[in-house]
């Protein structure tokens, strides 16, 4: 079993940076690739970035050049460092983990939920 806890969500005007992070404890051995997805209200959930453990990615169009993502091997630890936020970009974060390629399938670990909210 592996375990995640996420920080870094919040509110933020338009224009603003977020970090949010994501620690996986438990068996994290078993980990290929680590990311996140979002879902905003009414929508399904989607893709924003992936990140393989040789340091592979796939993010998504509609963050590219905003959205960085990374990862702290030692510290089973990924990172998605958000600048220039919109307003569309408001949703609840999860931070996602498994043993699938960052082209694949989401991976079998989810996190709770971190809400990020970018208005004015």
């Amino acid at each position: 079993q592996v375990q995640l806890v996420e920080s870094g969500g919040g509110w933020v005007q338009p224009g603003g940076s977020l970090r949010l992070s994501c620690a996986a404890s438990g068996s994290p051995g078993s980990i290929n690739a680590m990311g996140w997805y979002r879902q905003a209200p009414g929508k399904e959930r989607e893709l924003v970035a992936r990140i393989s453990w040789d340091s592979f990615t796939n993010v998504a169009d509609s963050v590219k050049g905003r959205f960085t993502i990374s990862r702290a091997y030692a510290k089973n630890t990924v990172y998605l460092k958000m600048n220039s936020l919109k307003p569309e970009d408001t949703a609840v974060y999860y931070c996602n983990v498994g043993r699938t390629t960052v082209w694949g399938e989401p991976g079998d670990y989810w996190g709770h939920g971190t809400q990020v909210t970018v208005s004015s």
